[in-house]
């Protein structure tokens, strides 16, 4: 039975007025005599659904929605509610599973707090579409590292050489008419240890949160924090360049440590407070080693090293609204007033930035260093 036939099913048996409303007694009659084929994690999630309504009718729209695998606030509330009646073995103690199916066991206890979120994701993946933007950019990235690597003969401090500062991929205040330079400095970085930390991090976390929650969310994510981290340095350290991609890949980093530490209880990641420990110490450590290129004497003929603030900045958008995408989990964003209240002040922070960067700088007489 299609989809379409099983829909025209429910609604000829079940709404045959089209009042838009299901008898609880008529749903169940119809799941106990028909075979649908459904998964077995999205029947349990349907009848979550149905045993849980206290009216005794469930809205027709809200089942059609959640067994289309829609994003949508019917997914949450079947879970919410209909909790206590999943009695199935957890899925740590499923057996006889493959690599792949191993794998996607590993990410649903990496990046999920829920059980039952877990058993969803873990029938629903499917390799199509395969979560190719954290490798791709982290690709990108090694490739241009390797090129201009190669060309100066130098792999740590690239920014002291002014051939370096001259690409046409820098970010540099002079140079900010150009506008590509806002996300392209995302493929240069300061020099090995810069590139190895960030590819590092982008492919552990990166890829476990694109396989869950999907190419758009997570690329909109790490972009938005590429994009802030630009527009912070040039308002709050004017005078400075960017590289690397730390401001996505905090966004990243900053949004999964906050869901863990809000979900603490519900996350089953193996070692999580060591993990977390960790965690927060080598991201320390890297802003501290930014800190210490961009006020360290003396300056280089390049002019002023890159900024710190990409990092901070992109901390920020992970904790609002990367933190958001992440317990969204399998629900629609555009139906969530928080998430409109966000988009409304990344906005809003956008435009300032563009004014900043059009009069800020001539009214407040900065001096710019020359681009290379």
């Amino acid at each position: 039975m299609d989809r379409s036939s099983l829909f025209q099913l429910i609604q000829e048996q079940l709404d045959p007025e089209n009042t838009g409303f299901i008898p609880v007694e008529n749903f169940t009659s119809l799941v106990e005599h028909h075979e649908l084929q459904l998964d077995p994690s999205k029947l349990d999630m349907l009848l979550a659904l149905v045993q849980s309504n206290e009216e005794g009718q469930v809205c027709y729209q809200e089942l059609i929605e959640l067994m289309s695998s829609k994003r949508s606030s019917s997914f949450r509330r079947a879970i919410a509610n209909g909790r206590r009646t999943l009695q199935r073995e957890i899925l740590l103690d499923e057996t006889g599973l493959g690599l792949y199916k191993r794998f996607v066991r590993y990410v649903a206890y990496e990046i999920l707090p829920c059980e039952t979120d877990r058993r969803w994701y873990f029938h629903q993946n499917r390799l199509c579409p395969p979560p190719v933007f954290i490798a791709v950019v982290t690709i990108v990235q090694i490739i241009v590292f390797m090129c201009y690597g190669i060309m100066l003969n130098k792999w740590v401090l690239q920014t002291y050489q002014l051939d370096f500062m001259k690409s046409p991929l820098v970010y540099h205040p002079g140079h900010r008419a150009q506008v590509w330079r806002f996300f392209s400095y995302m493929f240069m970085h300061v020099g090995l240890e810069q590139l190895g930390f960030n590819a590092l991090l982008q492919l552990m976390i990166g890829v476990p949160l694109e396989m869950v929650h999907g190419i758009l969310r997570i690329s909109l994510l790490y972009m938005a924090g590429v994009l802030a981290g630009s527009l912070t340095v040039s308002i709050t350290d004017m005078r400075a360049p960017v590289v690397g991609g730390s401001g996505g890949v905090y966004a990243l980093c900053s949004a999964h440590l906050a869901n863990v530490v809000m979900n603490w209880a519900g996350m089953r990641c193996p070692y999580k407070l060591l993990r977390m420990i960790l965690a927060l110490v080598c991201m320390s450590s890297e802003v501290g080693r930014a800190v210490w290129l961009r006020f360290s004497p003396p300056v280089p003929l390049s002019g002023p090293q890159p900024s710190f603030m990409a990092h901070l900045s992109g901390a920020v958008v992970g904790i609002s609204m990367g933190l958001l995408i992440l317990r969204s989990y399998e629900e629609s964003l555009q139906k969530q007033c928080s998430w409109w209240v966000i988009v409304f002040s990344f906005i809003t922070f956008l435009l300032f930035a563009i004014f900043w960067n059009i009069f800020a700088y001539d009214l407040l007489g900065v001096q710019i260093p020359l681009p290379p």
